[in-house]
C-alpha cells in the first residue's frame, strides 16, 4: 500500500502551528492522525482525519486518545462504542496514543457514559 508521507508532511506543518484546541475527557473528534508506519491507524482524506474518542487528560496541550473505526471486525482489543455520526464505530485499543491537541480538527459530540465507563476499564485492563 502506497502512503502519501509527503502530504502528511505538508499537513502536519500546518497542524503544528495551529493553537490548541480546548477539550475534555469522553469527546469524540476528528483527528489529524496522519499517515503512519506499517500496521499503525492512519488518517484518511485530504487532512489524513480519523474519529477519535479522549480517554485521559495530561493538560491543555496533550491527550490520550483511542482511534476509532467503523470495521466490524471483531478482536478483543475493539471495544463497540455505539454509533458515531450515524456509523457503527469500534475504539481500537492497540492504537492508543498521546497526541498534541492541535491535531484536534473538529468535535463530533460525547461518547455515552456507561460505554465510555465500559472502555476506561479495558483500557486499564491492558496493564
Amino acid at each position: 500500500m502506497n502512503k502519501d508521507f509527503d502530504g502528511w508532511n505538508n499537513v502536519k506543518k500546518q497542524t503544528h502551528a495551529e493553537i490548541p484546541r480546548l477539550y475534555t475527557v469522553r469527546e469524540i473528534w476528528w483527528c489529524r492522525l496522519g499517515a503512519n508506519v506499517g500496521s499503525e491507524q492512519d488518517g484518511s482524506g485530504r487532512l489524513f482525519l480519523r474519529p477519535v474518542v479522549i480517554v485521559r487528560s495530561f493538560g491543555p496541550q496533550t491527550c490520550v486518545v483511542l482511534p476509532l473505526t467503523k470495521s466490524t471486525q471483531k478482536h478483543p482489543l475493539r471495544i463497540p462504542v455505539g454509533s458515531i455520526q450515524d456509523e457503527k464505530a469500534s475504539a481500537i485499543l492497540s492504537q492508543m496514543r498521546v497526541i498534541d491537541t492541535r491535531r484536534l480538527v473538529e468535535k463530533v459530540g460525547f461518547l455515552d457514559k456507561k460505554i465510555f465507563t465500559l472502555l476506561r476499564k479495558a483500557v486499564k485492563n491492558l496493564f
